[in-house]
């Protein structure tokens, strides 16, 4: 899956109503902000947390496109 369709993915799961896109892009904002606080630790000790890193960062940039 890539940024952006991840990004797609979790705002399609917040939004339920088109009206609260706005709504549902905060929360998907969240939601990514919340794995990136995780896995911040972590992420100076390990190649594949890195990854995540990135690929989280790249999808809250693909959410605040939406």
């Amino acid at each position: 899956m890539t940024p952006k369709e991840k990004a797609e993915d979790l705002v399609y799961k917040f939004n339920t109503v088109d009206a609260f896109l706005i709504d549902a892009k905060k929360c998907a904002l969240i939601a990514v902000d919340e794995i990136l606080d995780l896995n911040l630790g972590l992420s100076n000790c390990d190649e594949e947390n890195w990854a995540i890193d990135k690929f989280y960062l790249e999808v809250k940039q693909e959410i605040e496109k939406l």
